[in-house]
Formats: structure tokens, C-alpha cells, sequence
């Protein structure tokens, strides 16, 4: 996993949620840890990881993403059984 990756996971799994992080990141996150990511309906998106499946809104009218839409990116996460590499 690229230190990025890390980083950006540890902070939406550790601690109070970031609100500067951007959708893209998010997007490649997911795409890194093997998720399927795919249009929905229109900003909505089906991601399906690890054999689970829910729905991500993409942040309207900015690229960056809501502390409430990374609280759900989170729970999602944990849903899955992800968790931040071991330092």
C-alpha cells in the first residue's frame, strides 16, 4: 500500500474525520483495496467490497468530500472489515 494510501486510510478509520479530503483520493482508495466502484444513479455510486455492498454519494458542488460523507466512507470500511496497517 503507497504511503498515501496509508495516510489517507488512517485518517478516515483513527480519530475525528478529516474535511479536507478530496473525492478522486477517496475513489483511488477504494480502487486500491479492491473495491468495485460504479455509477448508480445520478451522483450515487454502488461500491461493493469484500462482499459488501452500499451506496457513496459523490460531494455536490465541490470535489471535496463532507465529514458526513466520510463518516459513511468509514462505516463502510468497517462493514468490510478493513483496517489501517499495523506501524
Amino acid at each position: 500500500m503507497s504511503h498515501k494510501h496509508e495516510t489517507l486510510l488512517r485518517a478516515i478509520l483513527e480519530g475525528p474525520v478529516s474535511a479536507n479530503v478530496h473525492w478522486r483520493e477517496v475513489e483511488s482508495l477504494l480502487a486500491h483495496l479492491g473495491a468495485r466502484v460504479e455509477p448508480h444513479h445520478g451522483a450515487s455510486f454502488r461500491v461493493t467490497l469484500n462482499g459488501v455492498e452500499n451506496f457513496l454519494h459523490r460531494p455536490h458542488n465541490s470535489n471535496t468530500c463532507t465529514k458526513q460523507e466520510l463518516r459513511h466512507v468509514r462505516e463502510i470500511l468497517v462493514a468490510a472489515g478493513v483496517a489501517p496497517p499495523q506501524a
